[in-house]
């Protein structure tokens, strides 16, 4: 159990959070039925609703995502060291937990810039025997800072699963996206592999940014183009890129498509 990077304690990271105002971090955990939001959270979050009812579905879907994407790394293929960038608020099925289920000696680091998080870290810190996990305070729009503390806990020598799950967004230009996204490729071996998906534009979901940014938290969209584009030069794990719930559903589901786009590929 490791704290990397976060160069102070929760209780001095609390000060830090405002209750009064929503918080990203927050509304997205009411959307997925969790306790750690507070009135001005679920006040914005039933605002989105209204106009976009999908996305506690987009929410869920995107964890369900991670379990299937994180089960195939573990299971699958075999990877033992995971560089999760946008952690957020912890909650069921962390990546740790669910890789660890399957490997118990599988390392995991984290990394979110958001002070709430680290209140919160001690959460993702709890590793099964055997292996190991780490917070890092850190944005992703600073990679360097990432690989370096990164370094810390994982070998790079060794294949390394990266994990960005609706993170892109808050990077605006689409190409600067794709240089954060290439940087942290080129700092680990054959073999890793990206697993990714962001929101994808769409007439109600583009109205809930619009509120989202009203209140000071905007985020950007993308085509299903652009973020497979992130996936250059990678050998892309069938189906592609392609709604999160396509990608490698359950048996017996009947997965319906949402404005959120992602996949796995494989560094050659």
């Amino acid at each position: 159990m490791v704290d990397m990077g976060a160069d102070e304690p929760a209780q001095s990271a609390w000060s830090r959070v405002d209750t009064s105002v929503p918080h990203s971090a927050r509304v997205w955990n009411y959307w997925l039925g969790g306790k750690d939001n507070f009135p001005a959270d679920r006040e914005l979050g039933d605002k989105v609703f209204e106009v976009y009812p999908d996305i506690v579905r987009v929410a869920r879907a995107q964890r369900e995502f991670l379990v299937r994407a994180i089960t195939f790394l573990a299971r699958e293929v075999g990877i033992r060291q995971f560089l999760d960038i946008g952690t957020g608020l912890p909650t069921a099925d962390n990546t740790h937990e669910v890789a660890q289920r399957i490997a118990p000696d599988s390392r995991i680091a984290y990394v979110d810039n958001d002070p709430l998080v680290l209140v919160h870290a001690r959460a993702l810190l709890t590793s099964a025997p055997g292996g190991a996990t780490a917070y890092i305070e850190a944005d992703v729009r600073d990679p360097d800072r990432i690989l370096a503390g990164a370094a810390e806990l994982l070998d790079f020598t060794r294949p390394v699963a990266l994990v960005m799950f609706g993170i892109m967004g808050n990077v605006a230009d689409t190409d600067e996206a794709k240089k954060i996204v290439k940087r942290l490729l080129d700092e680990v071996p054959p073999g890793s592999y990206l697993a990714l998906n962001d929101g994808t534009h769409g007439e109600a979901v583009d109205k809930a940014i619009e509120i989202t940014q009203a209140d000071g938290h905007p985020y950007n969209l993308r085509t299903p183009e652009q973020v497979a584009s992130f996936f250059d030069g990678l050998d892309l794990v069938e189906p592609g890129v392609v709604s999160t719930p396509l990608w490698r559903p359950a048996p017996g589901s009947e997965p319906q498509p949402l404005h959120i786009f992602g996949g796995v590929g494989r560094k050659p």
